[in-house]
């Protein structure tokens, strides 16, 4: 069972340990993780991290990390695919409180799968989704 969605960034600190990643975040993911359910992770999470990763602004390593711990038998991180119901789902989410397309991706994958986002970003936790931080 999917528990929640992770953005782009609370899913990089969450795999390097970051400090940056609150620890009411760190326990639902650690919990969701030892309870054998899943945190959804866009698809355009893994486009982002490319993208983060040729402009130097994240671990080189970061995709690589991500994708093991996604092929992992019992994985608790879980690949979620943009689809036409998740473009359906954007229209739910106004550009003016989310402008940034990868977050409003993310934020209605998580609509669509009726499950918060594991967020620290201001516009999407303004935004009155709901959101874990």
């Amino acid at each position: 069972m999917i528990r929640a969605v992770a953005d782009t960034h609370a899913v990089i600190w969450y795999l390097f340990e970051d400090e940056r990643l609150s620890s009411v975040a760190r326990e639902f993911l650690d919990d969701a993780a030892q309870n054998g359910e899943q945190i959804g992770i866009s698809a355009i999470s893994l486009t982002e991290i490319v993208y983060l990763t040729e402009k130097a602004k994240i671990n080189p390593e970061t995709l690589e990390r991500l994708l093991q711990s996604i092929e992992a038998g019992n994985a608790a991180l879980v690949e979620i695919p943009v689809t036409g119901k998740i473009a359906k789902r954007m229209r739910d989410i106004s550009r003016d409180a989310v402008p940034d397309m990868p977050d409003r991706i993310i934020a209605a994958t998580a609509l669509e799968l009726s499950v918060p986002i594991i967020s620290r970003d201001g516009k999407i936790r303004a935004s009155g989704l709901a959101t874990i931080w």
